[in-house]
């Protein structure tokens, strides 16, 4: 693919990459993970721009719609799936008219680039729509060379990330609750993306079979996808269940000036493997499914599924479910279990994630803004924050990176 060839590593700036030990303050943890290069081409608002940095956190500060937003989500696109908007791939083109003004109805396909640091290891990432792909795919290269799929990329590296998009996450539908839980259990297992990309094709298929106006759908390609979806839909549950489970006993132990939350998935798929072992529960919903057709076919979907869980989530020092909670005590429980999050995935993989957040300080009064840069000058992966307001990260200081983003232009600030 063009732009994802476009970018090469010899188009990046020459930058000294001996490591963050030259600037981090004394006291500060040594990430273990961070991105030493970063470059985009024709992603969002950006036609070209690359930054260096040198482990430290990095403050990216500018107006609104300068585009540091855009950076983040560059970055989240370096593991699997659809990035921190959810984007589909195409809509993260930089848009160009015939004259070259933003906006036309012409588009260039996106690449993004970056070299990492992973315990010590240098790796470099790449990955961009590919425009040659009849649907709507992207390819990824690992040091060099083309990978066979996203996984690919969440083997070397995973992010986590917080958005403003998420600060209702309490209050929207469990869809919404279900893909933040997923993307946690991407930073700890890889392979859950490619069993949650298995499970919504035999979904989908199955739905088209059963509103086949042609005839009677073929019932054993119907049993064929009905075993994919057992199979992968316990799989999918089990890993949900597991991470939620480890998730709530990391926040339990967690102190500080952010809430202990509690976190249990809560489904039928998930209720029966509290009771019965993983293939027993395979048989049953195989069976569920294959008895509920006819309703499947009428209302669309299937009945029953991991596809209609839910992730609940509780505030332990009040005892009080997180949807009852303020809305400052709603964004403080996110940023406790993305920050325990960020420890439980440095803990069993070696590897901490990069951690980023979007206008997260903006919110915040300032005794937990300040315990937040705490919390994260201590985490062994690197993080990376946005806000319109330079101010807003006084308490983080001279332990931190700034750049200044305006009009798609990116500057490390003196």
């Amino acid at each position: 693919m063009a732009a994802l060839q476009h970018l090469k590593a010899n188009q990046m700036p020459t930058a000294s990459l001996d490591g963050p030990d030259e600037v981090a303050k004394e006291g500060v943890r040594q990430p273990t993970v961070w991105v030493a290069r970063l470059q985009v081409n024709a992603f969002r608002s950006y036609r070209q721009a690359g930054m260096e940095t040198n482990g430290r956190p990095v403050i990216l500060t500018g107006p609104n719609g300068a585009g540091k937003t855009n950076l983040l989500e560059a970055l989240s696109f370096l593991t699997p799936g659809r990035g921190l908007r959810g984007a589909r791939l195409s809509e993260v083109d930089r848009r160009v008219g015939g004259d070259g003004a933003e906006g036309g109805e012409t588009s260039q396909p996106w690449a993004v680039a970056a070299e990492v640091v992973v315990a010590g290891e240098r790796r470099s990432l790449g990955t961009g729509r590919d425009p040659a792909s009849p649907r709507d795919k992207r390819a990824v290269k690992l040091d060099g060379a083309f990978a066979s799929s996203q996984q690919a990329l969440g083997e070397v590296l995973s992010v986590v990330w917080l958005t403003p998009q998420m600060d209702r996450l309490f209050q929207e539908g469990p869809s919404e609750r279900r893909r933040f839980l997923d993307r946690l259990v991407f930073g700890s297992d890889p392979a859950h993306a490619g069993r949650i990309a298995k499970y919504e094709q035999a979904l989908r298929e199955r739905s088209r079979l059963l509103r086949w106006e042609k005839g009677t759908p073929d019932p054993a390609w119907l049993t064929v996808l009905e075993e994919t979806l057992a199979e992968q839909g316990v799989a999918i549950a089990a890993a949900r269940c597991a991470l939620a489970e480890r998730l709530a006993s990391a926040c339990a132990l967690a102190g500080g000036a952010f809430p202990r939350a509690s976190l249990a998935v809560a489904g039928d798929v998930e209720a029966w493997l509290t009771d019965m072992p993983a293939l027993a529960v395979e048989d049953r919903l195989q069976e569920h499914l294959r008895a509920s057709r006819s309703g499947d076919a009428e209302q669309g979907g299937a009945a029953v599924g991991p596809h209609r869980s839910d992730l609940r989530v509780g505030h332990l020092q009040r005892a009080m479910p997180a949807e009852l909670c303020s809305t400052g005590e709603q964004k403080a429980l996110l940023i406790a279990i993305v920050l325990a999050n960020s420890r439980l995935i440095a803990s069993e993989r070696g590897a901490a994630p990069l951690l980023l957040l979007d206008e997260v300080a903006a919110h915040l009064d300032e005794e937990r803004r300040r315990a937040l840069y705490d919390e994260l000058l201590a985490l062994e992966g690197q993080s990376w924050l946005t806000g319109t307001d330079p101010s807003l990260f006084d308490g983080i200081g001279g332990n931190a990176e700034f750049f200044s983003v305006r009009e798609g232009r990116i500057a490390p600030d003196s």
